[in-house]
């Protein structure tokens, strides 16, 4: 049997559109039931037929996952648009600019919430590093009465907010586990997995990965860290010193996490060493009353990236003196260009640097090894530490379920270089992977709407030419 069966999909969803709307997915459900198990039996009576000529199987198991014995022991989601990976801001970035298009769409999150990151893995005094204007999402700016720099209870309420003004509804607890797409059929195939055990497989023409680039902790492996005996947490399950006065708290780590947890320690009256390990840069957060990055970007406008890199550099020495002394070393590369280039985001100060002056963080070079309530480093001292925070940063963790390796590298983010990592081939795109914050997910999200909606209303002009079109999002059967 020839995968041109599969085509009979369409014309079926097309008619059932026919039937009054509380009818529709019963009908569906009944009758796409029938159109496989149709197309089982015939498989079925052709693997017994020695004689018929061989041509191409469209086998039910591959797209539908019928199990011999139970042939629903798996749903499956027929979705008339694009499946979107993600419910964080850069996943809702694409569904508003669907729903705008008048696309539909489904929304898979593993999390029971939408911006799970935010609302769960975060620490209590974060705040927005860079002004309001340049973390908004597309189309809905930040209430005027927010401050410059949102708290982290304002940016959940405005992404709550952006999810109800677009009637994003995303399916909740659902966990990807594989993704991969059918050459036969030309379509995706989006398998999910829920805490009670139940499985759904999603069928759709486009994917959407906006998991983006913190989806998974990233805890290194240290000698003797089992052995500590103390307390051992990362940063993301970090809320607050208060639990932590008198404490000495090693912090390992010094990026925008890692200072941010050492100076909470310090207001909390704790005890903390940071980790400094490898080089870093440390910029003012804002430069004569301005933001650095808002500067920056002015900069960008008219000079090289090279040359507002020096003068970024020069700015930050005259503002916050040589933080070499303090155990801070700067890389060779300017901040700009490392961020650009490695993804590696330059430490907006906030207070902690100085802390780092008045020796209430103690700055401490790499870690040797850790026994029992106690570090060793590589310079020989050792320290007696009460806890362990591992500011150790987030990966992607798109190479454990997405199937596919042209788009995506090993390490999870496109190959293309940032404006080109947004869409690759056969239906697939990505959103949250450009490094360059809120800004550059919503530029990419504004392209992939665009992109895919005008695909949809050419496919829906043909259709309609031929039958009328059904135009629920999605079938379940």
């Amino acid at each position: 049997m020839s995968h041109r069966y599969f085509l009979y999909l369409k014309p079926l969803q097309s008619t059932i559109s026919l039937i009054p709307n509380k009818l529709q997915q019963l009908s569906l459900s009944l009758s796409y039931n029938i159109f496989f198990l149709a197309l089982k039996f015939a498989n079925s009576c052709k693997q017994n037929q020695e004689s018929y000529p061989s041509e191409p199987t469209f086998s039910t198991a591959r797209m539908f996952s019928f199990a011999d014995t139970d042939m629903f022991s798996r749903r499956c989601v027929w979705v008339n648009g694009p499946v979107i990976v993600g419910a964080g801001p850069s996943g809702l970035a694409v569904a508003a600019g669907l729903r705008e298009q008048g696309v539909p769409f489904v929304v898979l999150e593993r999390a029971d919430c939408i911006a799970s990151l935010w609302q769960k893995r975060t620490y209590d005094r974060l705040k927005l590093h860079l002004p309001k204007q340049f973390c908004q999402l597309p189309k809905f700016p930040f209430p005027d009465h927010y401050p410059e720099y949102p708290t982290k209870r304002q940016f959940i309420e405005y992404l709550e907010s952006y999810a109800r003004h677009f009637d994003i509804n995303p399916q909740f607890n659902e966990c990807v586990q594989s993704a991969k797409y059918d050459q036969v059929c030309r379509l995706w195939r989006v398998k999910t997995v829920s805490p009670d055990g139940s499985e759904v497989e999603y069928i759709c023409q486009w994917l959407v990965v906006a998991t983006g680039e913190n989806a998974e902790r990233v805890v290194p492996e240290i000698d003797g860290l089992k052995e500590f005996g103390g307390e051992v947490i990362h940063a993301c399950d970090y809320k607050s010193g208060e639990n932590y006065k008198g404490k000495k708290v090693l912090v390992v780590g010094c990026g925008n996490s890692g200072m941010e947890v050492s100076l909470d320690l310090c207001n909390h009256e704790a005890k903390p060493a940071m980790v400094v390990r490898s080089s870093v840069h440390v910029l003012p957060r804002e430069i004569f009353g301005k933001s650095t990055f808002e500067l920056a970007m002015f900069m960008l406008k008219w000079l090289p990236l090279w040359l507002v890199d020096k003068i970024m550099l020069v700015l930050a020495w005259m503002i916050l003196g040589n933080i070499q002394k303090y155990g801070l070393k700067r890389p060779s590369t300017g901040p700009l260009e490392l961020k650009n280039t490695q993804g590696k985001t330059p430490v907006l100060d906030i207070g902690a640097l100085e802390k780092i002056r008045s020796r209430e963080i103690q700055v401490v070079p790499g870690i040797r090894r850790f026994s029992c309530g106690m570090v060793e480093l590589v310079n020989g001292e050792k320290l007696e530490i009460d806890s362990v925070v591992l500011a150790t940063g987030y990966r992607s963790n798109v190479p454990y379920w997405l199937q596919e390796t042209e788009f995506f590298s090993k390490n999870g983010f496109p190959n293309a270089p940032f404006p080109n990592g947004w869409k690759g081939k056969a239906g697939l795109y990505a959103v949250g992977f450009t490094r360059r914050g809120l800004s550059g997910a919503s530029a990419d999200a504004m392209k992939i709407s665009q992109d895919i909606a005008k695909v949809w209303k050419d496919d829906l002009k043909q259709k309609k030419q031929k039958v009328p079109t059904h135009r629920r999002c999605i079938s379940t059967f």
